[in-house]
Order: C-alpha cells, then structure tokens, then sequence
C-alpha cells in the first residue's frame, strides 16, 4: 500500500511488483543456506534461524528516515505543504510536482462525501462493491490456483522422475531461481503490456500446467518417460505464477481503491490471503490422499475460473489515476461517479500555501 502511494502512475506497476522480487530472493536466499552443505544441519539451524532478523533490524532501523506518504498526506490529513515537501524529496528537487498534486485534490475531491471507510463499512458501500469482490477473487485465486499445493508435491515428482531424495534439495533451488528470473521478467513488462495481459497469460499457463500434470502423473505408470514431463509442468507452472498470479495482485489491489477505503480494502485482501493459503495446506494432502493426481484438475478449473472473471470485469490499470479507475468500476457498480474536473475549472489553489483542510 504505501509503495502504491508513493508512486507515480507511471511507475506503479513496476514498484508494486518489486516487492514481490525481494520476496523471491530472500526464499531462494533461505533455500540456498538450507542447504545440508551450509547450514541445513543439526549443527547450523540455530544460526538459520538467527538470520531471519538481520533484514528486520535493517528495516527497523531505516523506516524512521522513510517520508510519509505524500497521498495520506494530503487527503487524510489535510495537510498539503508537507505532502508537497515529501513529493520533491521522492521526486527530486527540480521535479514539478503540481501535477501530481492536483492529482491528489482530485482524488480528495471525489472522497468528500464517503468520509473513512471502516472494513464493516466496506461490505456495504454499494460504489466500492465490485472493487472489493475484486479484492477478493485476485487474492483468493491467487492461493487457489494451487501454488502452495504444487510445492508441496514436487518433491513426491523429483522422486518419481528418479532424482535422488538428497539430490532434490537442489532441483528446489533451481526452481526458485526460475521464480526470481521470471518475476524480474513480470517487473520488466507490466508497465509495457499492462497488469490484465500478465494475469491472463499467468494464469493460463498455470492451468494448463495442472491440466497435463494430471495426465503425467497418471500415465507415468505405464509410460515411465512421464515422469519428467512432470518435473517439466511443475516448472511451467513456476513460470506462470511468476509472471502473473504472484506478484501482479499486489498492484491492481492497491490501484482500484481510493485512499479514504484502501486500509480497510488491503486489511479484507490481508485476510483473504491468510485464510485461503490456511485452506490449500490444511486440505490439500486429504485431497490427494483421496483422489491422487486429480487433485491437479481442481485447480485447472480455479485458474480458469479465476481467469474468466479477470477478463470479465477487472480493467487495465495501466498509466491511469486512482480516480480514473473507480469511474471505470462506477457503471458495474450501478452509481454515478463524476468525471474528472479541468484543472481551471478547480478551486482556486496558491502553490505556496496550504489548502484548505478537509475533514473526514
């Protein structure tokens, strides 16, 4: 939320799936000294385990020196010089900023009349209806399309495919760098294709993926040569959640609500996340155990499922301001959201003093 704020429109995308980067290099980080060689070992876990608050600290120790952000600033606080001082200290001193501050008064003008949104609230605010099923469906779907699930049971395919049980610790390192490489590749494109294209295709290939590792696993009995189709799917579907269902979520969640919702928005899609991830481990093994590798269709259907509704009612976000985006959701929803006012027409603004504060 706060990298969201703190970007420009232009920029959004990229930041927002960054994080999802430093996410993937500390796994591949904790799969690399996990390692038997290194410190996956009785004698080098505690020192495994220490390492987890190195990063913390350094957090810890540079948040205080982090700007506010410029847009909680200004809408929520009412307080448009230190929203302006913080927008030239991110931007530069020689940027101009007015546009981008504008930008803002025209989102706190489209929020006057909604006043802070609390999460009980959310559920019954008709203009941000299909926002919030929005929220999520693109959270849900994303532990539902069976990431968690697809870890879980490689190991069982390395084995099937005759990688040594002590040797699969390194395939699982190799995938991991897959995942690094194909979000960096998702950075690299979601400003350039748009956040729709990558959710589509993502979530395609993680289907489809599913879909034929369901027939492997099934005929790898008979035709042993399977197996390694197998290894194959579960790095296909690496690839597609990586470049789409993994880190792009954590961007359009951000970009489809205005400021006075997006706490309460992010606190639901924090949950959604937690309870579905909290699903896919604690059903998945039963599911298996009852009806083995077709296991692997439910989550083909997700993914489509998922996919569908993503071509159905999510629109490109790309290059557009916050209130731009909530007029495209404003017909779905069945309210009327005014268009945008011309900048000339907008209250009368003195750069060099502060605007009038509003309340919420």
């Amino acid at each position: 939320m706060y990298l969201g704020e703190l970007a420009p429109k232009n920029l959004r995308g990229t930041l927002g799936t960054m994080t999802e980067v430093f996410v993937i290099i500390g796994v591949l980080l904790a799969q690399i000294f996990s390692l038997q060689s290194i410190l996956g070992n009785a004698t080098g876990w505690p020192i495994l385990l220490a390492l987890t608050g190195v990063p913390a600290l350094i957090q810890l120790l540079s948040l205080p020196f982090f700007p506010e952000s410029p847009r909680y600033t200004l809408i929520e606080k009412g307080d448009e010089e230190t929203a302006r001082q913080a927008l030239r200290r991110l931007r530069g001193c020689n940027y101009d900023v007015e546009a981008e501050m504008e930008e803002m008064r025209e989102e706190e003008r489209k929020e006057r009349e909604e006043g802070r949104l609390s999460v009980l609230n959310l559920f019954t605010f008709r203009p941000l209806r299909w926002q919030l099923i929005s929220i999520i469906v693109l959270m849900a779907g994303q532990q539902l399309s069976g990431i968690n699930a697809v870890n879980y049971y490689a190991d069982i395919i390395y084995t099937s495919a005759g990688v040594d049980p002590t040797q699969s610790q390194y395939v699982i390192v190799g995938s991991g760098v897959i995942n690094l490489v194909m979000t960096v590749v998702s950075v690299i494109l979601v400003e350039r294709l748009g956040r729709r294209i990558l959710l589509l295709s993502g979530y395609g290939i993680c289907g489809s993926a599913c879909l034929v590792l369901t027939v492997a696993l099934l005929l790898q009995s008979t035709v042993p040569e399977l197996s390694y189709l197998g290894i194959i799917c579960v790095f296909a579907y690496i690839v597609g959640h990586s470049i789409g269902p993994s880190p792009v979520p954590s961007v359009v969640r951000t970009e489809i609500v205005l400021q006075s919702s997006r706490t309460a928005a992010l606190t639901v899609d924090g949950a959604v996340h937690w309870l579905t991830n909290f699903i896919v481990g604690l059903a998945f093994p039963s599911i298996q155990v009852a009806i083995g590798a077709y296991s692997f269709l439910i989550f083909t259907v997700l993914c489509i499922l998922t996919a569908a509704y993503i071509y159905v009612v999510i629109p490109e976000t790309k290059g557009k301001t916050f209130v731009e985006i909530n007029c495209a959701f404003a017909k779905r929803n069945g309210v009327e959201f005014p268009e945008e006012k011309d900048v000339t027409m907008a209250e009368p603004h003195t750069p060099s003093l502060p605007s009038k504060q509003t309340s919420f």
